[in-house]
């Protein structure tokens, strides 16, 4: 059954990204005893694994790697105060079955950002960061879960005119049975990279009542990766005059793969001009060549920024969007209209049968409030 359009609190989005900046606006953070609201406190823990985190100093730790550092094993739970957290973070794989809470309950509230580049000088003088290095939270443990936070990379272009290396990734996502509910990820360039640990390492992810902005890219990575009920935004870009600004999906699913993005009952939307977007194309990167990108889209609208004649667009001439695995089903809004059917490969009924969540995630069941 379709489902509503999306009203839920993950999009309160007010004064979302341009072309400059991003939506980074924040909440109004609590200020009284209680920073972490119903989740308690670090005097009255629900659990002895729990960590309280808290950039003004009422938790644990008052940043969210020091807690990741701490919390060594399986199964901790790190509960996170409304605050601006301007680190980098990562959870290596040993960190297994973790789940970070917004405690605010308002993902505006709670925002973890930095702003390194692939082309980012790294201190020790050793190189640039490249696109993986550039993440402002990196997350390779299977079983993590996020509600209620914002992940950002609020690197910008117009401040390096010159640079080249211009990927920026907010969050990148290893790990399997991952989930995010409520979050934001923020960015330009790459911002949301659902990944693997490796070529042979099959990682199921789940994303819903997500909001996610950028403008080249922006969704990449060779996960199997369903995102439910999530809103997708272009941005406007400033350094460009004509069409395409960007590309919205760039899937790298492995070619033995059988399952690779899935997008259902969302929506694509952005402030650029009729038409200045695609909505996909596939990447096959140097890693990996027998690559054979996946993207199914379906149940969704698809705003006017989309390009309805030509939807989809090749990354490398040797690849052509054709040859990849692309399709639609039952999509509506004016990036949807099926005007060269050749150019908006449709599933069919049938077809569409083994294009869901429960096909996609397996035995896996996330919950999905």
């Amino acid at each position: 059954m379709h489902r509503p359009p999306l009203t839920r609190r993950g999009f309160l989005l007010a004064g979302a990204g341009t072309g400059a900046a991003l939506a980074l606006a924040a909440a109004p953070a609590t200020a009284g005893p209680r920073p972490f609201g119903r989740y308690g406190s670090p005097a009255a823990r629900r659990t002895p694994r729990t960590l309280y985190v808290d950039p003004r100093g009422r938790g644990d730790f008052t940043t969210v790697q020091a807690a990741v550092t701490a919390a060594t094993g399986s199964g901790w739970t790190l509960v996170l105060a409304p605050g601006t957290y301007r680190e980098t973070v990562t959870v290596d794989a040993t960190r297994t079955d973790a789940t970070w809470i917004g405690a605010a309950e308002d993902p505006r509230a709670t925002v973890i950002v930095y702003d390194n580049a692939a082309g980012t000088p790294k201190p020790d003088g050793s190189g640039t960061y490249g696109t993986s290095g550039s993440a402002t939270t990196t997350v390779g443990a299977d079983g993590f879960t996020a509600r209620w936070i914002t992940f950002a990379n609020d690197w910008l272009r117009a401040d390096h005119p010159n640079w080249t290396g211009t990927q920026a990734v907010a969050l990148k996502a290893q790990g399997d049975r991952t989930a995010f509910f409520h979050c934001r990820f923020l960015g330009h360039q790459d911002t949301l990279y659902a990944d693997t640990r490796a070529l042979d390492h099959f990682a199921r992810q789940y994303y819903a009542h997500c909001y996610v902005e950028g403008d080249v890219d922006f969704v990449f990575g060779r996960a199997t990766a369903v995102y439910e009920r999530c809103h997708f935004r272009t941005l406007v870009r400033t350094d460009l005059a004509a069409a395409p600004y960007g590309f919205v999906f760039a899937p790298s699913t492995a070619g033995a793969n059988p399952r690779g993005y899935l997008v259902t009952e969302s929506r694509v939307s952005g402030a650029a001009p009729d038409g200045y977007y695609k909505l996909a194309r596939p990447w096959v990167p140097s890693s990996d060549l027998t690559a054979r990108p996946m993207l199914t889209v379906r149940d969704s609208r698809l705003g006017a920024g989309i390009d309805a004649v030509a939807p989809y667009a090749d990354m490398r001439d040797a690849y052509p969007w054709q040859q990849q695995r692309f399709r639609e089903y039952r999509n509506t809004g004016p990036g949807a209209a099926i005007t060269v059917p050749e150019n908006r490969p449709q599933l069919t009924r049938a077809e569409a049968a083994a294009h869901t969540r429960r096909a996609y995630l397996g035995d896996w069941r996330p919950d999905a409030r």
